[in-house]
């Protein structure tokens, strides 16, 4: 079958899916010679143009003036294996009110080349990949992952979660182990050495150049694939052929990228799962956080058990949300969900700031409509089922946080209550809404 709309590279990307379909244990021998000036050109088109830049200063518009010569001479130094990716610019964006997460923003080269190599990978490992891995994935989300969790919790003999934290993952990946996966499917040495460079380039911190010698920096377009072999070989292989054929009851693994949470029936299977897990990522040089992992009781029974134990009831934290056992208006159990008391407030104090910042710089009606954007883009991750309270709790702080910084814009009369729900009429903002419904059968 022929496809000559999409070149002869995207031809062969086909056969190679279909192959690491067919054949499980087939090793890829021939891969780095795909990276040829037709496939890194659509590498290039298909790139974010706003993103920022990385330390050589080159912007994606800069890049394309002269794309066809720059492509020749990026191609012809990975052929001759001249090509060293530069070092990624690391900045730091606020993971919660005292932690920061480090990015690692590549140069626009690296990020042509690392969207080429991701891209092979992910052809190859998509096939093996099993279904509890949810992150970065095509056709996967994280909703998909929350409604997982929901259906297991709610139909399944589920009374017991083992909740874990990778501390530092993305920081500490150990890159001769985990090329030691890659081998296990891929056996072009040019491929391997590139992506070896790739993870021994470093970043540059505070006019500091830092070389790599563990981790994937988040923030590369390289790093998601890279983590999810890591994580499939480490954890999910692991949990689906040794952990469930060691206990005596049901238990699943849901995952999103680093984040993961075990479901299980008996008391015995979830402590050992506990200590199977530290034992599972200290051989791999990783470390279960301390304070950040758990076992709890939860499930169908927990709320008439925290009752005989006079304490409230448990309740983990899950991809920003807030889990908790409930009961439906017929009396029967069913898993409730809220924003996450740190999430919320995360959120609430960012709207508080860039209104804060904005008001006095830009035209009311320009920024407004970039608050109907916001405003919607909170409703599209939080605007699950049982979760309507949260996201119309945002919406009420939000639209005070707006009357009380444009009041603040001069000295002129203030804008009542009354005016200001006429203004709201004339300009609305997006009521909170349910987007994604877990009773359904698409997410």
């Amino acid at each position: 079958m022929q496809y000559p709309e999409i070149g002869k590279t995207f031809e062969k990307l086909l056969l190679i899916s279909a192959r690491a379909r067919r054949e499980r244990g087939f090793k890829f021998t021939s891969l780095a010679h795909l990276l040829d000036e037709e496939y890194l050109r659509d590498c290039y088109q298909n790139l974010n143009r706003n993103k920022a830049v990385g330390i050589d200063n080159v912007s994606w518009q800069e890049y394309g003036i002269n794309l066809d010569e720059n492509l020749r001479r990026l191609v012809d130094r990975l052929k001759r294996k001249k090509y060293k990716p530069k070092p990624a610019r690391r900045v730091y964006i606020p993971k919660d009110d005292k932690e920061t997460r480090p990015l690692g923003i590549s140069a626009i080269e690296s990020k042509i080349v690392e969207s080429g190599i991701a891209r092979i990978l992910n052809c190859i490992y998509e096939q093996d990949f099993l279904d509890c891995s949810y992150g970065f994935r095509p056709n996967r989300n994280c909703h998909q992952a929350l409604k997982t969790l929901n259906d297991l919790i709610t139909y399944q003999p589920v009374n017991h979660i083992v909740e874990a934290d990778i501390k530092g993952f993305f920081d500490n990946v150990d890159h001769d182990k985990l090329l030691e996966f890659i081998r296990i499917r891929i056996n072009d040495t040019a491929l391997l050495g590139l992506i070896g460079k790739f993870l021994k380039a470093g970043y540059v911190d505070d006019g500091q150049l830092i070389v790599s010698q563990k981790g994937t920096p988040q923030g590369s377009i390289l790093s998601p694939i890279l983590a999810n072999i890591f994580l499939h070989y480490v954890l999910d292989e692991w949990f689906e052929a040794t952990v469930k054929s060691h206990t005596t009851g049901y238990c699943e693994l849901v995952r999103y990228a680093d984040d993961f949470v075990c479901v299980v029936r008996y008391a015995d299977d979830a402590e050992r799962i506990e200590q199977a897990l530290k034992n599972r990522f200290n051989k791999y040089g990783l470390e279960i956080h301390p304070t950040k992992s758990r076992r709890i009781t939860f499930g169908r029974f927990e709320k008439e058990n925290a009752v005989k134990e006079s304490r409230k009831p448990n309740t983990f934290d899950f991809l920003g949300f807030t889990h908790y056992c409930d009961i439906s208006r017929r009396g029967k159990f069913k898993l409730g969900r809220k924003t996450s008391g740190k999430k919320f407030s995360a959120k609430c104090r960012e709207m508080n700031d860039w209104l804060k910042a904005i008001r006095n710089h830009v035209k009311t009606k320009d920024w407004w409509k970039v608050l109907v954007a916001k405003l919607r883009g909170h409703y599209q991750y939080y605007g699950v089922s049982e979760n309507y309270a949260g996201i119309r709790s945002f919406y009420k702080l939000t639209i005070r946080m707006v009357r009380k910084w444009l009041n603040r814009r001069s000295q002129k009369r203030k804008m009542s209550w009354e005016r200001f729900s006429n203004y709201l009429e004339h300009y609305p903002l997006p009521k909170p809404e349910i987007v994604h419904s877990f009773y359904n059968r698409q997410v």
